[in-house]
């Protein structure tokens, strides 16, 4: 961390929030661990796969995979995401299927993982495995205007690799014609 208070965070936001926790199965905190930060610097706390036996996810197949809890955020203007681990995408292609999950303040529910296995070899999924990460986030709400035009920027509508040279798309991609 920098003592540069040009580099400072400048927020209203809390260092320390406090969420609800609801244990939905028996195991959870028994034989799962219940969500913990693995290190003093990690951004998301791990979730584990509450399961009562191996879940074996076929490759390119999906798994729902329960986490044993639901959360209750103290606020709107708060959010959970629900990440895939990077270890388990990098060594064995296993993801979540929605990329990433989204806890609404509203939401009260168990959160449910769904696993998929982008890799060409079955993956085993035993109870108590880490199989995600939930970080919460500070929420903006949007009110909507709508223009007839936009501020021009340098940017302008590039997107999908425009800023690396690499034009809008790549060969092979399907593009879908726009609604009138």
């Amino acid at each position: 961390m920098s003592d540069n208070p040009d580099y400072a965070i400048q927020s209203d936001h809390p260092k320390r929030i406090e969420v609800k926790v609801k244990k939905v199965s028996k195991m959870m905190g028994r034989t799962v661990p219940e969500p913990f930060y693995a290190t003093e610097g990690a951004a998301g706390m791990d979730l584990a796969a509450c399961i009562g036996e191996p879940a074996t996810v076929p490759p390119h197949g999906r798994a729902m995979i329960p986490t044993g809890i639901a959360i209750q955020l103290p606020s709107r203007n708060l959010v959970g995401l629900v990440f895939p681990r990077s270890g388990l995408a990098a060594r064995h292609g296993i993801s979540l299927a929605n990329a990433v999950g989204v806890i609404d303040s509203d939401y009260t529910g168990e959160i449910l993982c769904p696993v998929q296995n982008l890799g060409e070899a079955e993956y085993t999924i035993h109870p108590g495995d880490r199989i995600a990460q939930l970080v919460f986030v500070p929420v903006v709400t949007a009110d909507l205007r709508f223009v007839d035009e936009l501020d021009e920027t340098k940017r302008g509508g590039g997107g999908f690799g425009s800023t690396g040279g690499f034009g809008s798309t790549g060969p092979g991609v399907l593009k879908a014609k726009p609604a009138p």
